[in-house]
């Protein structure tokens, strides 16, 4: 902590006054820098108008200037002294055009009509005998389609659906049976796909529904499932076992035959294009291998029972991700398929300090390149909050804030369906009081 650019004029006091005015006057100091970095957080629908109050009352004197984004882009300025009012609302490509107001009593920023584009950090600094800055992250929702819902297979007795929505971010996507939560996934600063399965049997009776929301607001979805779950012709060939297994394991994949007859032929295959991995002609006597098919990454990973026509796959990949089928020619003609999902291992979640005001820390944790995890805060065994992701290789992250005091315990898992990797936080560590505001 520095002192050399304060200085006070306090000649002639008692030397008691003398440092009592030298403490209000440290503390008056002090309190100014933390101020200035505190952000308020502000949520608002699209289409909807915000204000940014200042709680302050303007002095004949004061400068005001409203800044926006990264850049600190000069959008709004009152100037007391000369009574002039100046709105920059051509600037960042006319976003803000008409659609900015400015309170020249109070300082208040008010913007009409608000977009997805007005997303981002505001700032007001006030000119006057101190200076005094306020910043406000404002995040802008748009409004939520209804989610859809849609059969994504069957078998003889279970149907199998999807709650899907298109191009939504900031958002959790959820299955609830009754009033009770089975299911949620959430995504933050991403425009995708976001799907949601749910696997029920005919003749269930239960009320289920599909809800979207974010921090403001949600759709619901009621499931109706006599209409959308008409009994699957052609079960048997329809049947689709998933298996998961981790990289770097063996698998096998059972073909549930207790002995291969003299003329069966069984022919297994791989991919969307059904490529052929390995055959067994019983009445050649002959089995045969295709492992250098699709770039070879079944090369010496594969082995074949001559008995019961099981397959196995040796140090098994990420890139044997995909859905498997057999085909046993016999008497009649049989077909299996099976859904194979490998999984990466886990890293270790990393917890970082994102940032910090007088009394708070703003926690990151995160982990890179990961996808079908799910990532958590949780305080002591209570569930904070999650984010998961399938289908995607990208950096996840999820906040926490917590006080400097906070004793309690947090811990920061991340997931998937098979094993989970925890980091325990340790907040003396990650969250010392930010020096910036102490200068």
């Amino acid at each position: 902590m520095r002192f050399s650019s304060l200085s006070f004029q306090i000649s002639g006091l008692k030397p008691l006054e003398k440092m009592r005015q030298f403490l209000i006057c440290l503390l008056m100091w002090h309190l100014t820098g933390v101020f200035g970095d505190e952000v308020k957080s502000v949520s608002v629908m699209e289409g909807d108008s915000v204000t940014l109050h200042t709680d302050t009352k303007l002095q004949r004197d004061d400068l005001i200037l409203w800044r926006f984004g990264p850049q600190g882009s000069l959008i709004a300025r009152i100037n007391r002294a000369a009574n002039m009012i100046s709105i920059y609302d051509d600037v960042l490509d006319g976003r803000f055009r008409d659609r900015l107001q400015v309170n020249d009593q109070t300082g208040d920023l008010t913007i009409t009509n608000i977009t997805t584009q007005h997303t981002g950090l505001y700032q007001i600094i006030i000119s006057s005998k101190l200076k005094i800055s306020y910043r406000f992250n404002v995040i802008v929702y748009a409004h939520l389609p209804a989610p859809v819902i849609i059969r994504d297979s069957c078998s003889s007795s279970n149907c199998m659906l999807l709650c899907s929505v298109l191009n939504v971010r900031d958002v959790s996507l959820s299955w609830y049976k009754g009033n009770s939560l089975l299911s949620i996934i959430s995504v933050s600063d991403l425009n995708i796909r976001l799907s949601l399965p749910l696997e029920v049997e005919y003749q269930d009776t239960n009320t289920y529904r599909c809800v979207l929301n974010n921090t403001i607001t949600n759709q619901t979805q009621h499931l109706n499932i006599t209409q959308l779950c008409q009994t699957c012709s052609g079960v048997f060939g329809d049947e689709v076992k998933s298996v998961s297994v981790m990289e770097g394991d063996s698998l096998t994949l059972y073909a549930d035959i207790t002995e291969i007859k003299t003329d069966d032929l069984i022919l297994w295959r791989f991919g969307p294009q059904e490529t052929r991995i390995a055959k067994i002609n019983k009445a050649a006597n002959k089995i045969s291998i295709y492992d250098d098919v699709l770039d070879g990454r079944f090369r010496d990973r594969l082995q074949l029972n001559n008995q019961t026509g099981d397959l196995t796959i040796t140090n098994i990949t990420t890139q044997h991700t995909g859905l498997y089928q057999i085909t046993i020619n016999s008497v009649r003609q049989i077909s299996y398929r099976f859904n194979v999902i490998v999984y990466a291992h886990l890293p270790v979640p990393v917890i970082t300090r994102d940032s910090c005001s007088s009394s708070k820390c703003v926690l990151l944790c995160s982990v890179l390149n990961m996808r079908d995890v799910s990532l958590s805060w949780y305080k002591g065994n209570s569930l904070l909050s999650i984010i998961s992701v399938s289908d995607l290789s990208i950096r996840l992250s999820l906040p926490l804030e917590v006080e400097y005091q906070d004793t309690n315990t947090y811990s920061c898992v991340v997931n998937n369906p098979i094993t989970n990797q925890t980091q325990h936080l340790n907040i003396t560590d990650v969250c010392q009081p930010c020096s910036d505001s102490c200068q």
